[in-house]
This record gives C-alpha cells, structure tokens and sequence, in this order.
C-alpha cells in the first residue's frame, strides 16, 4: 500500500519534465503577451511621470517653476500666508481673473514687452496694484507716468539699504540683488544712496517697479531682506495674479501695413528731390554731349585710325608683349610682302633677306627682330623704332 501511494505521488508531480522546465515552457508560450504588459506598464509610468512634470513650467520668474530662475517659493509662501495666488499665461485669462477678484495684486513680467499700451491700461484699470519687475521702457510708458530708468547697479554694490520712508522697504529692510534702477515718485534702495533706485513706486502707488528678478527668483530670494520686500509687496492683497506674458498676446493687425505706412515720413520729400536731382542731370550731360550726328552706314573707318585706337587699347591694358608680338608679326609680312618670299615664307628666310639688304650681320638683325621682347613702355616705344629703322633701309635698298 505504501509502494503504490509512493508511486502514484510520483506520477501526479513529475509530468514528464521538471517545475523549471515548466516556467521557462509557459514562458516562451507567452512571450509577446509579457512584453505587451511591459510596454503598458512603461507607457503608464511614463504618463504618471510626465503629468507630474507637466506641472512645472521652465520660463523665469514662474509662479510654478523650481528652479533656480523660477520664482515658485515666493508663490508658495505667498499661498501658505493666506494670498490666492493665480497664475495666467494670457492677457485675456488674466483680465477674467481679476474680474472675479476685488482688490486684486497683479505680478507682471513682460521680458520681451510684448503687451502694448492698450493692454497694459486695462490691466491697470483692473487691479488694485500692479507690481512690475524689469520692464521696458514701452512697458513703462504704457503702466505709470513718473517712472523712467535710471541705469544700473554697479557691480561692487552687494547690499543696498532701503533709503526711504516707504512701509515695506523699511520693514524688509537691506536687499542684495544686481539689476536695473528707476527713478519716480517714491525710490528705494538707491545704490549710490540717492537717485534711481530698485525699488520705485507711482504717486498713487498702484504701480510698483521692481528692477532685479533677483529678488524674487529661488536663487536669491533667502539673501538679506530679498523675501520679505518680494512677499509685503505681493501680499498686500487677499488675490494676487501672477501673469507672464507670451507670444500669444501680441495684438494682431486687422490688415497688412501698406508700403506708404511702411516708409519714414522723410521719403516724402526725400523721393521728388532726387527725381528733381536726376532730371537736372540728364539736362547736364545731355547739353554737354552735344546733339547726336546721323551718319550713313557703312562708315568707312581709316587705317590709321584704326590703329591708333587699338595701341590706346594696348596702353590702357598695359599689353606690351602683345603690342610687341603684333609689331614683329607687321614688321615680318610686310618684308615678305616687299621681297616676294611668297606667303609660306619661314621667319629664317626673312631675316637672311633683310640682313643681306641692310648689309647686317643676320644675327644682329635676329636678336633685334626676333630675339629682344620689351618688358616696359619705355622698351617698346624705342624697339619699335629700331625694327621701323631696319624695315626702312630693307625696302629703301
């Protein structure tokens, strides 16, 4: 009884092939099954990942960017101490948000100005404070009358003391940041201790001017009186809307400029005095040219006319050893011409003629003819009197 319940263990566990053989055989079986599940797998924990990322935004001075540039730890203890903080990131969120808030702060940073005028009066208008870090100067002209700026921190200033009776600035006291100043109705933190500073304000104070991201950014909010100047100026309200503007909120024109719109005005003027000037010109020339004369064609040109024109085309190139070559290649047919060599004449032949006619050794009268090559104007002109010479006496003879 014991061998047949031994035996019958046996068969129930050992189906013909050990447990591992098992495993790996279902694991082959269902390969692409398993690798389909991984690959979900890895595409959910990579959407998890990223919807978590996604919360952050990169661009500086972001109510919900952590790093260093970011300025996410003024709006997180800004949210801790009570303040709504609602970021936007266009022009028409941000005036619905303040429709819905009362006495609401708005936190402008236009990098790139890209708010125009128009823009900037309505965000005015709608808040109760608008605190502005580093505009420009359109951003300026378009928020507060008053402020204008002023230059720079110089670079050996490291901390900067308040210098006015302003509450926040006097309660946050010193600051340590490098930037812009301004200067306007109410000025703080002046570095050369009057004068433009990084802190100026309108005379109704609503507009406020901040003139360094440092001291707001992550990196240097914790130096000196940074945070606490940064939260007593953004936290003055229960609502503050923090709003960096983008591309997007550039007014587009309802037409294309024409080319009128597009000139400067001086064209105007400028355009009919150069016509005026060209017109007088064509006059000039025109009477100094004197008429035109009709000739008949074909015109017969003279020889030497020809000639003469031609050597003024050499003297102007500088083509001496061309001149030279045609003077020798003249001075050689004519000869051929004179002595009835017949035109399959060789230069040797020539030259043996010539040189028994002009009673010349033939190499004298080679080295003159053939030989010598003028490298100058100078040369030219006397060896082609020298070859005139021999021409001269040859045919003379």
């Amino acid at each position: 009884m014991t061998t047949n319940e031994h035996v019958g263990q046996e068969e129930i566990t050992t189906p013909g092939f050990p447990a591992g053989g098992r495993f790996k055989a279902w694991f082959q079986k269902h390969l692409v099954w398993i690798a389909l599940g991984a690959l979900l797998a890895g595409l959910v924990i990579f959407l998890a990942i990223d919807s978590v990322a996604g919360a952050t935004d990169s661009r500086r001075l972001s109510a919900r960017n952590p790093a260093p540039d970011g300025g996410m730890a003024v709006a997180e203890i800004l949210g801790r101490h009570g303040v709504s903080v609602t970021p936007t990131e266009t022009f028409e969120d941000t005036l619905e948000a303040l429709s819905n808030k009362d006495d609401a702060t708005v936190f402008l940073f236009d990098a790139q100005g890209f708010l125009d005028r128009s823009q900037l009066e309505d965000i005015t208008a709608a808040a109760d404070r608008v605190v502005v870090v580093t505009p420009r100067l359109r951003t300026l002209n378009g928020l507060a009358e008053g402020i204008r700026p002023g230059g720079v921190v110089p670079e050996a200033v490291q901390v900067i003391e308040p210098g006015c009776e302003q509450d926040d600035a006097l309660a946050a006291g010193r600051v340590s940041a490098q930037g812009s100043v301004f200067s306007g109705p109410v000025v703080c933190y002046a570095p050369r201790g009057s004068g433009p500073g990084l802190y100026a304000e309108s005379a109704d104070g609503r507009v406020i001017v901040l003139g360094s991201r440092e001291l707001l950014d992550n990196q240097h909010v914790a130096l000196e009186g940074n945070a606490a100047l940064a939260l007593r100026t953004l936290g003055n309200n229960a609502d503050l809307v923090w709003y960096l503007p983008g591309i997007g909120d550039i007014p587009a024109s309802n037409s294309s400029p024409t080319l009128n719109e597009l000139a400067p005005r001086w064209l105007a003027f400028t355009g009919p005095w150069l016509g005026f000037v060209a017109l007088l010109a064509i006059v000039w020339r025109g009477r100094r040219m004197g008429p035109l004369v009709f000739e008949p064609l074909p015109v017969v040109v003279k020889a030497a006319e020809t000639a003469e024109g031609r050597a003024r085309l050499y003297q102007d190139s500088r083509a001496v050893e061309r001149a030279a070559r045609n003077l020798r290649a003249g001075t050689l047919s004519r000869l051929a011409r004179h002595f009835n060599l017949g035109a399959d004449a060789t230069t040797e032949a020539i030259l043996d003629t010539t040189a028994r006619h002009v009673k010349l050794p033939a190499t004298e009268v080679r080295s003159v003819l053939i030989d010598f090559m003028p490298e100058s104007e100078g040369q030219l002109v006397q060896w082609a009197q020298q070859i005139e010479r021999i021409e001269q006496e040859a045919i003379a003879r």
